[in-house]
């Protein structure tokens, strides 16, 4: 082994070696990814990060002596993935070459061989495609990561750290480090709690985001900054969340809404063409993403984040219902009443009745048991069921109970509305109004991929952009009948609606955005508040007194009263654009060391017990939950 080490240094990878190399000696590492025997010659794929070589062991092999005899007497003993080097000659396959490799055209004669270390048979097939269970592919991460998709997959995410840099360091911006044990401080998302041993009953939180320090950045005057920062959130998992991710943190000084978006439009632009090799040009030639008001979003798409790559968005009839008093179906005459006797207002959250229109030439792709179906789908996210209706060329709804009771004036103005014709299928969803904003918006997805409008997994070559902007500032609690921050509390709302602060909080919009992406945020920020009177303002909205202000934000207020300079910014999710980026199924996908859905690490077994003597000192006692 020492002489492949000491004298003998890896002169390519394995993925490295075209037609061009013919006739050159190379020195390769790598582990054994196919071993077969023909009976006279051994064939070995040799793999590494780079990709794949065919090794050739030929006892014949004339010119170097008995080497080739010793290398292929050796070689009859290798096993997948052995670890080993091999020095040996380039050679052109001829009509044997293999298309499906990048190497396919060349292969290797060896020489001389060494085994680095042997293997034990694998739980599972080092593989591009295995259906093998994730659990177990996570117990044994290491070797899942041997594998071409997810080595792409960490390969995509370091050309996008590497990028980031650049561009960054290129616009002027520092580079610039926040702690991750910091204060807790309430409102945001949960945190992790750390005990702290020098503090006997005292605990740090793992920060979910360099909010406040960044923003410290700008009042010290370091004007543009940036971090490629991990974050910390104890939330519920799901396929596009973890407890510990990435994320690009921005904070720029001195500008306004539009600076910031076209500095990150600027990054996009750049990663996508040098990751992906998509020029984004072609789609938006002048360099901008499309702007939509949060407003508009939600009434059409039933979320802060729609998936553009197809259309069908909803349509709001609750007014129509409201001016006909419910047409004649009782569920919806309910509603309707509570309009007309003042139960309601229309501006703020109470019940709504939504359509969704699908156009007759895919409404046929819907088999009358799917669409049976669908009602189970909706009932499974809180709904209580799903009415529907099939518009004929008269503007009659068919198959369907509705028909029965509907007035013609209400159904006229449905489908006026929602601009149903002939073959048209329409749905219908009411009652509260996020609930029949969450069951519209899920539906409207589930639909486009079944019926084949988006895949099921990954961009399908379609890249939609879109900054969803002009938020409320506030979002009105019906349980505590008050009105608390939508995002948080130094958001600086819009100009022309300060006077409202006092007034009619829910009408304030704000300086906040969303970049979204094929129905993903990807990133997301605010201009921030700077001045203290309307900071102050924005308090009294939200219950705030000036002592509850200071034991939350004390450090905070205290450096904004120092000078403080008008500044926002936004962060970027690292693992979303990875995700996106490389068409996985899942963050997991893209993070060398996930946690599964229950925040467990299956490699290592983390979380895992401490003894009774490192509780003791941190001064924390543990109770253990109750057995049923």
């Amino acid at each position: 082994m020492a002489r492949f080490i000491d004298d003998l240094k890896r002169s390519h990878r394995c993925g490295d070696l075209r037609a061009t190399h013919e006739g050159q000696e190379v020195v390769l590492f790598g582990w054994v990814s196919n071993y077969r025997d023909h009976g006279g010659c051994v064939f070995v794929d040799l793999r590494d990060r780079e990709g794949i070589t065919q090794l050739v062991f030929d006892p014949e092999r004339m010119g170097f002596g008995d080497a080739p005899k010793a290398a292929y007497e050796t070689a009859q003993a290798l096993r997948g993935e052995w670890v080993i080097g091999i020095r040996g000659l380039v050679v052109l396959r001829g009509s044997n070459k293999n298309p499906r490799l990048a190497t396919g055209e060349i292969e290797v004669h060896v020489v001389e061989l060494t085994v680095f270390n042997r293997a034990d048979t694998p739980p599972f097939e080092i593989a591009d495609k295995i259906d093998t269970g994730e659990e177990k592919r996570l117990q044994y991460r290491y070797l899942d990561l041997r594998r071409a998709p997810l080595q792409h997959s960490l390969r995509t995410r370091h050309r996008l750290h590497q990028l980031t840099r650049r561009y960054f360091d290129d616009e002027g911006f520092l580079e610039l480090e926040t702690p991750f044990m910091v204060k807790y401080t309430p409102g945001g998302a949960r945190n992790f709690l750390v005990p702290s041993r020098l503090n006997p009953g005292k605990f740090y939180a793992l920060a979910e985001s360099p909010q406040l320090f960044k923003q410290l950045y700008m009042v010290a005057g370091f004007d543009r900054y940036f971090q490629i920062v991990k974050c910390f959130r104890d939330e519920d998992l799901r396929l596009d969340r973890q407890p510990e991710f990435t994320q690009i943190d921005v904070e720029m000084s001195f500008v306004n809404q539009d600076d910031i978006f076209r500095t990150m439009e600027g990054l996009i632009f750049k990663l996508w063409k040098e990751v992906a090799g998509v020029d984004l040009l072609a789609q938006y030639p002048t360099g901008r993403f499309p702007q939509m008001p949060f407003e508009e979003s939600m009434a059409k798409y039933g979320n802060d984040k729609p998936d553009l790559r197809f259309s069908m968005p909803h349509t709001d009839i609750t007014d129509e219902v409201i001016e006909h008093k419910g047409g004649g179906i009782p569920f919806f005459a309910a509603i309707a009443d509570k309009f007309i006797s003042k139960q309601y207002r229309r501006d703020l959250p109470t019940e709504i009745v939504k359509a969704l229109r699908i156009p007759a030439d895919i409404a046929g792709k819907l088999s009358r048991a799917e669409l049976d179906k669908l009602e189970d789908f909706v009932k499974g996210m809180g709904a209580k069921g799903l009415a529907r209706a099939k518009v004929d060329a008269e503007g009659n709804w068919l198959q369907s109970p509705l028909a029965k009771t509907v007035t013609p004036e209400l159904r006229l103005a449905v489908n006026k509305a929602a601009e149903a014709r002939d073959g048209d299928l329409l749905f219908f969803q009411f009652g509260k109004e996020s609930v029949v904003h969450t069951v519209m918006a899920n539906l409207r997805i589930h639909l486009g991929k079944k019926l084949g409008l988006i895949p099921e997994v990954g961009h399908g070559g379609q890249f939609n952009f879109l900054w969803v902007v002009n938020p409320p500032l506030f979002e009105y609690d019906d349980d505590k009948k008050t009105w608390a921050a939508a995002h948080h509390a130094f958001t600086r709302p819009h100009d022309d609606c300060v006077d409202l602060l006092d007034k009619d909080p829910g009408k304030v919009l704000c300086y906040r955005y969303d970049l979204v992406l094929n129905g993903f945020e990807i990133g997301g920020g605010s201009i921030r508040l700077h001045d203290p009177v309307v900071q102050s303002k924005v308090f009294t909205a939200l219950g705030i007194d000036d002592d509850e202000a200071r034991t939350k934000f004390g450090f905070l207020l205290d450096a904004l009263r120092f000078g403080a300079p008008p500044h926002g910014g936004i962060a970027i999710g690292m693992d979303r654009l990875a995700m996106l980026l490389s068409g996985a199924e899942s963050l997991r996908d893209v993070i060398p060391f996930p946690k599964t859905q229950r925040g467990t690490d299956l490699m290592t077994d983390a979380p895992g017990k401490v003894n009774p003597e490192q509780l003791l000192e941190l001064r924390v006692r543990s109770i253990e939950p109750e057995v049923k």
